[in-house]
């Protein structure tokens, strides 16, 4: 049976409403379930390593390791220091982290600071620290090399940005017990709470960076 012209006119309405809510969906999921990597972007994630608690209460983070992506030939990396520093793909760098959860970031105006030249100055500094062990007393020297002071030290040597404000050892949390466990672990007494440091926290909450992705 034919509707009434009324209610076969609201019909219609009701359908094209249904269909622009759906469009809106689709395209919001889209957005916030695929990340697009681009070389420079800093990524974070909640490492499993052994140290990862005693990071997280000493810097009130979630988060306690990062890395530096380059996509090379259409890949995406992880520029990483681990033992040692070294690339790591993208999807096992995120596999490592707790429950698959990353945050990516970018240069606030990377189109303007991250062309092809200077890229390849920031890929130039990473690569003159590969091979690194890491750091596990945290040093501010490029002996050996912890997470957040590579990627730290990238930036700032390549480009002149610093991409976190740096503190001292001594203005963390380090009388919560998961941290004094891991001082008296590596130091067997009081750490050098003088010692320059940069922690994933600090790059993670700077005003040079905005926030691309999270899942």
């Amino acid at each position: 049976m034919d509707q009434p012209p009324c209610q076969s006119a609201l019909w219609r309405m009701h359908r094209h409403v249904l269909l622009l809510v759906g469009l809106g969906c689709a395209c919001c999921c889209d957005a916030s379930s695929t990340y697009a990597p681009r070389s420079g972007d800093i990524v974070f994630h909640t490492s499993q390593s052994s140290q990862s608690l005693a990071i997280q209460r000493a810097t009130r983070s979630r988060y306690s390791h990062m890395g530096i992506v380059f996509v090379e030939n259409g890949q995406p990396f992880v520029y990483e220091a681990v033992q040692p520093v070294k690339s790591t793909r993208l999807a096992e760098w995120v596999n490592r982290g707790e429950g698959g959860h990353f945050v990516a970031k970018r240069l606030r105006d990377a189109d303007r600071f991250l062309k092809p030249a200077q890229l390849q100055k920031l890929k130039a500094e990473g690569t003159k620290l590969r091979g690194k062990d890491y750091d596990l007393y945290f040093e501010w020297s490029d002996d050996r090399i912890y997470c957040s002071e590579l990627v730290w030290k990238m930036y700032k040597r390549a480009l002149g940005i610093e991409v976190g404000r740096t503190q001292h050892l001594g203005d963390f949390e380090l009388t919560d017990p998961a941290v004094r466990a891991k001082i008296l672990e590596r130091w067997h007494g009081n750490p050098p709470t003088d010692e320059i440091v940069i922690s994933p926290a600090a790059i993670f909450d700077s005003d040079q960076l905005v926030t691309v992705f999270s899942r």
